[in-house]
């Protein structure tokens, strides 16, 4: 039995930008969303946002710079409501969680490459961000899990429809991606910009989370680059045949490979958009990957 009792919300307010096709910033206006902190250890909490739910199209157009037929078709998808982390997990959240008893696995308090107690921590497998998410949900009483892809990308684009959450191209002074181009034996293998929109920075490393002071319309943060997140859906090739209720699909498909999203320090932007999607087996961690975690029960509805 799940603890059922509502967590205390507090609202909070916060910057929502739009970019212009060629990366100046074109509007700023205050978001409102609600969350609540799950209190890990001393000094150590995790902030979960409370998502409305609701339908949104899921996938890319065809005519999408960076489109691939993995990405569709295109359908809509009906969520309830429910909560996801505001960031991706700390390495100070990961070792918090770490000491807590083992429920299937034993986990690397300090698994990640690039430290930092507000860096995301990475080099992270699927299994391990399970085994997170089941002594998590023993801790509270809450029944925390993984997203599944659909409630990653409904997350992620913030009731928009553009490749990005701030609009037609991004900018590294949005977010920690590679903004330069890559060539390999001569040939161009990954562009630093998207669209009309600049160049820009190639850090090679994890920044903290919220090192860019923004957020999406639902209060989110570092959803397009930064590390690669986790999601509870097995890898299938498209959509066909793809829930509708935003439920994971863990059906057919590959059974060992597990969805990733939201691109990295290590990508261009074409791989960071809202719909783009990748995948790696679910016992192997990496420098690039990390993941968020997901709530829901009916005290969202």
């Amino acid at each position: 039995m799940f603890n059922q009792s509502t967590p205390e919300l507090t609202p909070v307010e916060f910057e929502v930008l739009t970019l212009l096709p060629t990366g100046e910033v074109g509007d700023r206006r205050t978001g409102r969303a609600k969350l609540w902190k799950e209190s890990l250890a001393a000094g150590v909490a995790l902030e979960m946002v409370i998502l409305p739910g609701g339908p949104f199209t899921m996938g890319a157009p065809r005519e999408e710079e960076g489109w691939h037929p993995s990405q569709g078709p295109q359908r809509s998808v009906t969520l309830r409501p429910f909560s996801l982390s505001k960031y991706p997990v700390t390495q100070a959240q990961w070792r918090a969680v770490a000491a807590l008893p083992v429920v299937g696995r034993s986990l690397d308090p300090d698994p990640a490459h690039f430290k930092g107690d507000h860096h995301p921590v990475e080099q992270v497998s699927w299994l391990e961000a399970v085994e997170f998410c089941d002594r998590l949900t023993a801790h509270t009483g809450r029944p925390y899990r993984l997203p599944s892809e659909a409630e990653w990308e409904y997350a992620c684009r913030g009731g928009t429809e553009t490749p990005f959450h701030v609009g037609e191209t991004l900018t590294t002074d949005l977010a920690n991606y590679s903004g330069v181009d890559w060539e390999y034996q001569g040939r161009l293998c990954s562009r630093g910009s998207y669209g009309q929109g600049p160049q820009g920075e190639d850090r090679r490393e994890t920044v903290p989370v919220g090192y860019f002071a923004h957020a999406n319309a639902f209060g989110l943060c570092d959803l397009h680059g930064n590390v690669r997140e986790w999601c509870q859906d097995t890898w299938h090739d498209t959509y066909a045949g793809a829930p509708t209720d935003g439920t994971a699909w863990e059906t057919g498909g590959d059974p060992k490979r597990r969805i990733l999203r939201g691109g990295s320090w290590n990508v261009g932007p074409r791989s960071c958009r809202s719909a783009f999607r990748s995948r790696a087996e679910g016992d192997r961690g990496l420098y690039d990957i990390g993941f968020r975690v997901a709530c829901g029960w009916d005290g969202f509805a």
